[in-house]
C-alpha cells in the first residue's frame, strides 16, 4: 500500500510530460545520480549514477555496471512521460457573443473524449521566455494547481440522443470554458495573464508555450478492499515510476543498468525526445565510449543487451469481456503482462517472452499474456521501434488496465507490487 500511495504522489506532481521528467529527476538527485549534458564531454566511471534530460521532457538515467560493458551489455526498461488530453493552441481565447470565454484545443493522442466533460480541468506545461540569448530562450515550468476550465455537456433536452451514441466534434464539443468575458480584458489577454502571475513575470517575457488540460481531482485508492487505484496518466506514468523505483532499489550489477523516460509516445514517438528518434542509440553509445570503448565496443554491448518496453495492457473488462481474445485473458491482480502480436505492433517474440517469463520466476511474481481478437486491431509501444533502432530483444509488456486512455484510468494495487518486483529482478540479474 505504501507503494501505491507513492505512485499516486508521484503521478499527482507529474501534471504534464515536463513535470513527469522533474519529477523523476528530484527523485534521482536525491538518490545521489548526477546530471551530465549532451553538451559536455562525459566522464563516466564503474558503478556512477547518471541521467540525461532532453527537452525537459524526457529523461534516461543509468548506473554503469560494474563489469566490462562490452561483455554484459544495458538491461533497459523504456516507457514514457505523455499521455492522451488536450494542447492549448496559440492565440486560444475565444469570446462566444460576448459572454464567454472558452480556449481553443487539440486533441493531444487518443484520449477517450467523453470521459473529460463537466470535470474541474488545470493547465500544466512548460512556458518559454526572452533571455539575453535568443538562440537559448529560458524555460520554466507551470502548473496552475487550481481548476480554471471545465467543458460543460450539452443538456440531454437539447441532445435527446446523447446516451444512444454521439460523435463528439474535435474542434467545436470539446473547447474548455475558462471565465466569463471581461470587457477589459482584449483577446488573448485571460491565459497570458494567468501565466504571468503565476510565474511572476511581466506578460511581455512570455513568448511562447507548451500547455495542456489537466484533469484537476488527483487519484485515490478506491474499492471495497481498497485494492484498485484511481488515477489520470497511469498510461504510462505508472511504468515509469515501477521502473524508476527498480533502478534506484535494485542492486549493484555487471550489467549498465538504464530507465528510458521518453515523450511522444501517444502521437507516434516522431520528435527528437521520442523513440523514433537517434536519442537512445546516440545516449548509449556516449556511455560505451566514455568508458574507454569504440565502436565496434558499442556494437558488442549492444549485442549483450536486453530492454523491457514498459506500457500498460488491456485488462478483461467485466462488462465487455466479448471483445477479448477467447484464451490471452488478462486480469487485474495477477500480475504483469507479456504483449504479443503477429503484426510486430508488439516487439515481443518467444526469445523475449521467455526472458521475462524466467524474470518474473526468480522475482516469485505471476505472468500474464495478451494478444487481441484477430478480428481487432490494437495499438502499438516504443517497442518495435526500440527493437529496430538497437537490433536487440525487446520485451513489450504492461500491467493490467481498465479504461485506457480515459481521463481516469482503473489498475490494481497488486500489480503495482508485482511490476516493481519484476522490474527489480531484471535489474538485479
Amino acid at each position: 500500500m505504501n507503494n501505491a500511495k507513492d505512485l499516486l504522489k508521484f503521478i499527482n506532481n507529474s501534471k504534464s510530460a515536463f513535470h513527469g521528467a522533474f519529477e523523476v529527476k528530484k527523485i534521482l538527485d536525491k538518490e545521489g545520480y548526477k546530471e551530465v549534458r549532451e553538451t559536455e564531454k562525459w566522464d563516466l566511471k564503474e558503478g556512477g549514477k547518471y541521467y540525461v534530460m532532453k527537452n525537459q521532457s524526457a529523461i534516461i538515467a543509468f548506473e554503469v555496471g560494474s563489469e566490462n560493458i562490452e561483455e554484459y551489455g544495458f538491461r533497459l526498461i523504456g516507457a514514457h512521460t505523455d499521455s492522451p488530453g488536450f494542447r492549448i493552441k496559440p492565440k486560444s481565447e475565444m469570446q462566444v457573443e460576448g459572454h464567454y470565454v472558452k480556449l481553443n484545443t487539440e486533441v493531444y493522442g487518443g484520449p477517450i473524449l467523453s470521459t473529460w466533460f463537466d470535470r474541474p480541468l488545470s493547465i500544466a506545461g512548460r512556458v518559454t521566455l526572452k533571455s539575453k540569448n535568443p538562440m537559448k530562450p529560458r524555460v520554466e515550468l507551470l502548473d496552475l494547481n487550481k481548476p480554471v476550465l471545465i467543458i460543460p455537456s450539452l443538456a440531454i433536452h437539447m441532445n435527446r440522443s446523447i446516451n444512444e451514441g454521439y460523435e463528439y466534434n474535435k474542434q467545436k464539443d470539446t473547447l474548455p470554458l475558462l471565465t466569463m468575458a471581461n470587457d477589459e480584458l482584449e483577446n488573448d489577454g485571460y491565459l497570458i495573464r494567468l501565466i504571468s502571475e503565476n510565474l511572476n513575470v511581466d506578460e511581455s517575457e512570455i513568448l511562447d508555450f507548451d500547455l495542456f488540460v489537466y484533469e484537476f481531482e488527483k487519484g485515490s485508492i478506491i474499492g471495497m478492499q481498497e485494492e484498485f487505484i484511481s488515477a489520470g496518466r497511469l498510461d504510462d506514468l505508472w511504468m515509469v515510476y515501477t521502473g524508476l523505483k527498480a533502478l534506484v532499489e535494485s542492486k549493484e550489477n555487471k550489467a549498465t543498468k538504464v530507465l528510458v523516460a521518453l515523450d511522444n509516445e501517444e502521437i507516434g514517438s516522431l520528435t527528437a525526445q521520442g523513440a523514433n528518434s537517434s536519442l537512445l542509440e546516440n545516449i548509449l553509445e556516449r556511455i560505451t565510449l566514455a568508458l574507454g570503448k569504440d565502436r565496434e565496443g558499442f556494437k558488442m554491448t549492444l549485442a549483450n543487451s536486453v530492454m523491457i518496453s514498459a506500457d500498460l495492457a488491456h485488462a478483461l473488462h467485466p462488462n465487455y469481456v466479448e471483445k477479448h481474445d477467447p484464451t490471452n485473458r488478462p486480469v487485474l491482480g495477477k500480475g504483469p503482462v507479456i504483449k504479443i502480436a503477429a503484426s510486430g505492433s508488439y516487439s515481443t517474440d518467444s526469445y523475449a517472452g521467455a526472458i521475462f517469463k524466467e524474470v518474473c520466476n526468480k522475482a516469485q511474481v505471476p505472468c500474464q499474456e495478451f494478444v487481441n481478437r484477430s478480428d481487432v486491431r490494437g495499438g502499438t509501444t516504443i517497442g518495435p521501434i526500440s527493437a529496430s533502432k538497437l537490433n536487440i530483444p525487446v520485451i513489450d509488456m504492461g500491467a493490467p488496465l481498465l479504461s485506457m486512455h480515459s481521463i481516469r484510468e482503473l489498475a490494481s494495487v497488486k500489480d503495482n507490487e508485482y511490476t516493481i518486483k519484476a522490474f527489480t529482478e531484471f535489474f538485479n540479474l
